[in-house]
């Protein structure tokens, strides 16, 4: 492994990190629930559920797509900048390095490290040999693409199939909210347990907070 592919694969961010993937699974979920939420016991016939759920999967079809594309678009973006604040410390001197590896921190980042510190990261980058002539995705980049899209497309059909499987409506609907709930809820637990603290408090306040968000997505005509 060259020096720069070992630098690309510390520094990019894996996209199936715990928030990612929640991330991922609760907007498929929201948007499948924009069309469930105009579902009514009293006026939905097969018919109706049929194109709810045509629909449904053709919306979250091409979001899926639209953020798989994107996620590259963005990989390729911040590993540019990544070759552009690299060139340009190997450019510089050791003050002005030292300056472009603090001015690419967060604040907060910033804060915490020494100018020893800074120093190395400098010297680390200017000690480098060699750098792509520019940035290239590779197949770990495509493949969490693809689990974008099968992520977002996914979490279609878990609140859709009791449409499709039971004849009923009425005891559809109420299955498909609770079902809806569960995955907020367990979305939320992740998160909660990925950040290190109140993980079944968060569940709660997930599904709440989904539940308001469908609610005034409704509302507003989404």
């Amino acid at each position: 492994m060259t020096e720069t592919n070992s630098i690309e694969k510390e520094t990019r961010e894996p996209v199936l990190n715990v928030v990612d993937r929640v991330s991922e699974m609760l907007f498929g979920l929201f948007m499948a629930l924009t069309f469930i939420g105009v579902v009514t016991v009293a006026d939905a016939g097969r018919e109706e559920v049929r194109e709810m759920f045509v629909t449904a999967l053709g919306c979250n079809l091409a979001w899926g797509l639209v953020d798989a594309v994107m996620y590259l678009v963005r990989t390729v973006t911040e590993r540019g900048r990544l070759l552009t604040l690299v060139r340009s410390v190997k450019a510089a001197d050791a003050a002005g390095g030292r300056r472009l590896v603090e001015a690419s921190l967060t604040k907060a980042m910033a804060g915490l490290v020494a100018p020893a510190e800074l120093e190395a990261i400098r010297g680390r980058i200017a000690a480098l040999s060699s750098l792509p002539a520019r940035p290239r995705l590779n197949e770990g980049d495509l493949l969490a693409a693809l689990a974008i899209f099968l992520i977002v497309v996914g979490a279609t059909f878990p609140v859709v199939l009791p449409f499709l499987l039971i004849q009923d409506i009425g005891v559809a609907l109420p299955l498909s909210r609770g079902i809806a709930l569960l995955m907020l809820f367990l979305g939320g637990l992740a998160l909660g347990r990925f950040a290190g603290y109140g993980s079944w408090k968060v569940g709660f306040m997930m599904a709440g907070l989904g539940t308001a968000l469908v609610v005034a997505i409704i509302l507003l005509g989404g």
